[in-house]
């Protein structure tokens, strides 16, 4: 993922699968790519088709990203808003109901394993509510957006150290300004 300066995130980093699941991945990045090409219409397009097919029961993971990008390709805000707060309500469904799914698999002798489900899905938190609190600011919703800040600023917390969270905080920060209409802060 990647704080951009407009305060939202984008995530670029895929989940290594345990089962063959790379056709929906394959078309979500194909469908991206689309989008940061230009092809807004085009990506939307195919993000929903493939919203239809993975259906509400589909993937967690899944479906979080798909609404996760689903909300970036929108024209109207609050579409934007309903999609990602479709991405939260998947990831947090995700994290509360399917404990026996959450218990990460044994790692491999001598390597880390893959990356287990729930980390993905909890990596996404800080960015779904960074995008949440951009929404609710571009909405002049700036209470609503500070309330997501803080949920941000408190998950971001649970990632390990890097350039991620780095940006992210710094992400963060930013859109704090903005909302604070800060002397300097990007609008």
């Amino acid at each position: 993922m990647v704080a951009s300066d407009d305060g939202k995130c984008v995530v670029v980093e895929q989940r290594p699968e345990a089962e063959p699941e790379y056709g929906v991945l394959t078309r979500l990045g194909q469908a991206i790519m689309l989008h940061r090409a230009g092809d807004r219409e085009e990506a939307r397009n195919r993000l929903a088709a493939l919203w239809q097919e993975i259906g509400p029961r589909g993937d967690a993971f899944h479906r979080c990203a798909l609404a996760h990008y689903l909300a970036g390709t929108q024209d109207d805000p609050r579409d934007a808003l309903d999609w990602d707060l479709r991405a939260l309500a998947a990831a947090e469904g995700f994290v509360t109901e399917r404990p026996a799914r959450a218990r990460p698999a044994a790692a491999p002798a001598g390597g880390a394993g893959p990356r287990h489900p729930l980390a993905a899905l909890r990596a996404f938190f800080p960015a779904l509510h960074l995008n949440l609190a951009a929404d609710y600011a571009g909405l002049d919703r700036p209470a609503d957006a500070r309330a997501q800040l803080r949920r941000a600023r408190a998950s971001v917390r649970s990632l390990a150290e890097g350039e991620h969270r780095r940006r992210l905080t710094a992400a963060i920060v930013r859109l704090e300004l903005r909302i604070e209409g800060a002397p300097g802060a990007s609008r």
